[in-house]
C-alpha cells in the first residue's frame, strides 16, 4: 500500500477532513492527499511551522521528563489541526474543517500511524 492510498483513506474517514499529510520534522511532506475545497488555505506553509512546534514540544516533554509526545492538536477558528507521530523522524498531520469530526481524526490517525510507519 502507498502513502497516497493511507492519507486519502484517512480523509475520507473522517467528517470535515480537508487534507493529510505524512511529514518528516525537517518541514518537508512525503506524500499528502488533499480535497479541492482545501485549496484556498496553505496547509503546507502551516505544517512546516507546525513541525517546528512539534519539535519544540518534544523537545520540551523529553526535559520536563514527562514522557514521549505522541500526538498535538492545534485548533483554529477555520482548521482543526491534529498531528500524531509515527516515528522520531515522521508524522502524520491531518486538517479538519472547524466542524469537523474531531473525535474521528484522532481515532483513524492513531489506527493509520502503525501502518504508516510499516510503510518508512
Amino acid at each position: 500500500m502507498s502513502f497516497r492510498t493511507h492519507l486519502e483513506s484517512v480523509v475520507n474517514q473522517v467528517d470535515g477532513a480537508l487534507a493529510c499529510s505524512v511529514m518528516g520534522f525537517d518541514g518537508i511532506a512525503v506524500d499528502t492527499f488533499q480535497r479541492e475545497e482545501a485549496g484556498e488555505l496553505d496547509l503546507s506553509g502551516a505544517w512546516v511551522e507546525y513541525a517546528n512546534l512539534l519539535t519544540q514540544l518534544r523537545h520540551a516533554a523529553e526535559s520536563l521528563k514527562t514522557g514521549a509526545v505522541s500526538e498535538v492538536s492545534v485548533n483554529s477558528d477555520k482548521v482543526l489541526t491534529l498531528m500524531r507521530l509515527v516515528s522520531p523522524e515522521y508524522f502524520l498531520v491531518l486538517a479538519l474543517r472547524a466542524d469537523g469530526n474531531y473525535g474521528k481524526g484522532r481515532y483513524v490517525l492513531r489506527v493509520t500511524a502503525p501502518k504508516v510507519r510499516a510503510e518508512l
